[in-house]
């Protein structure tokens, strides 16, 4: 009998330890948030955004995910880790979405689901006491004080997400569990020559790219690499073919879009564009196809700084 009253007693004390967890606040692009509970309905947009709440085994909170089948196919793992949660809509969430699904909860960002002076904003959803947190690397869109990206930008993310709802200890291990792969990898590429590298969506008349505030950015670095665009103080940008020939990359990453030709196509038109075919990269043919996923804010973003560090500097990763 006392053996169980012990483990009842137990039981009820932990919980209230829980509970006083809460109320919790977090800064946000300017903005402090406050939680009196972790969310219950909550959405979240884009697939590098939804599979940051995977990583934290967020879905028993997660009314819904948007943005994702329109744009990009589903790998097995995320049609695994999305389980039943439904797509609310296959490109951009509404208010209709949102209200219909009784949200208490979106995550998106700037140019993630969120536009300023769009219907759906962190000021339209208030009206209906809809918290919104948005991704850090996103809040240069709207405040240019913001800083360059880095991995922290990803961290700093996870441990907010994991304070919302109530998964600190999860969220701490996993950024520390990053971090030691990181170390890993600035270990092994220590010393070596940074490689020039340039980033190519897409586009043809003026290439879209990842300047210094966007992800990619913080991705080469870490990979020991340099971003010949980081002189370009904005997120993503487009520029001139031109000037990205003047400084004569010696590796692309291209966007492997999973819908539309892929990289091999963006890499075909390189091979024929006459400033782009002679420089380094092209006539090595060295290049990386990486996914949106890995090249926008998320945990794929670790997987993507190892590929890319193995592909820029072989010698150091021999048994790669």
């Amino acid at each position: 009998m006392f053996p169980k009253i012990w483990l009842i007693l137990l039981a009820f004390f932990l919980h209230s330890a829980s509970a006083q967890a809460f109320p919790v606040s977090v800064e946000n692009c300017g903005r402090t948030l406050t939680f009196d509970g972790p969310p219950k309905r909550a959405v979240f947009h884009d697939i590098n955004i939804s599979e940051m709440g995977f990583a934290l085994h967020l879905q028993p909170h997660m009314v819904g995910v948007t943005g994702v089948s329109g744009r990009y196919k589903m790998t097995p793992d995320f049609w695994k880790s999305l389980g039943d949660i439904p797509e609310l809509a296959p490109v951009y969430p509404s208010m209709e979405n949102l209200l219909a699904a009784n949200t208490d909860f979106l995550f998106a960002g700037w140019g993630y689901g969120l536009h300023p002076g769009g219907d759906v904003t962190p000021e339209t959803l208030a009206r209906y006491g809809i918290p919104v947190y948005i991704l850090t690397e996103s809040c240069v869109r709207v405040d240019r004080t913001q800083p360059r990206a880095s991995m922290d930008l990803l961290f700093k993310d996870i441990l907010s997400l994991g304070k919302i709802f109530g998964e600190d200890e999860e969220a701490e291990a996993l950024v520390a569990g990053w971090k030691r792969r990181l170390e890993f990898v600035a270990k092994a590429v220590s010393g070596r020559p940074s490689v020039r590298v340039f980033v190519y969506d897409s586009g043809e008349d003026r290439p879209l790219t990842a300047a210094s505030r966007a992800m990619p950015t913080a991705i080469i670095e870490a990979a020991g690499g340099h971003n010949i665009i980081n002189d370009v103080h904005e997120s993503w940008t487009r520029v001139s073919w031109e000037d990205v020939a003047l400084r004569n990359p010696q590796f692309l990453i291209l966007l492997d879009y999973q819908k539309g030709t892929g990289a091999r196509g963006l890499f075909e038109f390189l091979q024929h564009h006459p400033a782009m075919k002679t420089t380094d990269a092209v006539r090595n043919h060295r290049f990386l196809p990486l996914h949106y996923e890995q090249l926008t804010p998320g945990p794929a973003n670790i997987e993507a700084v190892e590929a890319l560090a193995t592909a820029l500097h072989p010698e150091s990763f021999p048994s790669r």
